[in-house]
């Protein structure tokens, strides 16, 4: 066991009230991490508030432990943690009482460390993968309810492994995990091809608004679109990951309107020679190599002229 290693464990055995959080607009590793590392604790007799400021979207509600999502936590906690987050801005409110976190585990090479105990694997396809290489060491087991979490994170950050991070320690903790008693095809089906008709209607005015031109194919999302398809959610319902299958496109795009004045923006690539993280580090967003995001202020039209124009840069460096 390394030291940062002890540090983590001793931490976890020496708190009672432990909170966890992750980021707003929560994806699959970011609940599944959340899920997983919270009933292992519970499992430890530890007293575990698992707080996601978005709450649980209805396409991952079938994963253990869900109905104890909170939107703000109730108690002061002993100890804080952070999953899937690169940025502290991105919880939310969940932390709005507490400041910098105790613990952070992730996976984002663009994290800035905020925490007091920082565990950050870059190389590691999803914290997921982090937290299954590093619970046993800090005396947690992982029961059969927290390895459909973990598997949940893998899956869904890699695509169904089929990302360019996609290592082969991943595909070996997933057959882990499977063996532990996590089921691959329920989970895969529910976390990345089941949808709602809403979903699916709120996709049809994206696709529709498809663009393409130097290499970069993309789309916006408006709140026009939302209230027509009736979708609740404020993300794009994962339909980058239709768009960034487009031949064409050396990098795919969503731009998604927000309610609060901000554009949600979400970028793809998979060419291994481009980073489309140094876009999203320039509008204050960040992410890996071939995915990353940002929330930017301002105007839907100019903020696409931006975004597009700065996009166009790195392949002109390619």
């Amino acid at each position: 066991m390394n030291d940062l290693d002890k540090s983590i464990a001793g931490r976890l055995q020496t708190a009672n009230n432990i909170l966890i959080v992750s980021h707003v607009r929560p994806d699959g590793d970011a609940i599944g991490s959340l899920l997983g590392l919270g009933l292992a604790l519970q499992a430890i007799g530890k007293q575990v508030q698992m707080v996601l400021s978005d709450g649980v979207p209805s396409s991952f509600r079938h994963l253990p432990g869900s109905d104890q999502v909170l939107r703000v936590q109730k108690t002061p906690p002993d100890l804080s943690i952070v999953v899937d987050c690169s940025d502290l801005k991105r919880v939310g409110k969940a932390l709005d009482k507490y400041g910098a976190p105790d613990i952070v585990v992730d996976h984002h090479f663009t994290n800035g460390a905020f925490g007091t105990l920082n565990l950050i694997e870059p190389e590691s396809p999803a914290t997921a993968s982090v937290l299954c290489q590093h619970m046993p060491a800090w005396g947690l087991t992982i029961t059969s309810e927290v390895a459909a979490n973990l598997l949940t994170g893998l899956i869904t950050d890699t695509l169904g492994f089929r990302t360019l991070n996609t290592t082969p320690l991943s595909l070996r903790q997933a057959a882990d995990l499977m063996e532990l008693g996590a089921n691959l095809n329920s989970l895969y089906t529910l976390g990345l091809v089941r949808r709602t008709l809403t979903a699916a209607r709120y996709w049809g005015a994206g696709l529709g608004n498809l663009q393409y031109e130097g290499g970069i194919v993309w789309t916006a999302l408006t709140l026009a679109d939302r209230a027509r398809s009736g979708y609740s959610g404020n993300d794009d319902a994962d339909l980058i990951n239709v768009v960034s299958s487009i031949a064409e496109g050396l990098v795919s795009i969503i731009f998604v309107e927000q309610a609060n004045g901000t554009v949600k923006i979400s970028w793809r690539t998979q060419d291994p020679n481009l980073d489309v993280s140094q876009v999203a580090v320039k509008f204050n967003g960040g992410g890996h190599k071939a995915a990353a995001g940002a929330d930017i202020p301002g105007n839907l039209a100019e903020i696409k002229k931006r975004v597009l124009a700065e996009t166009g840069k790195i392949l002109k460096k390619s």
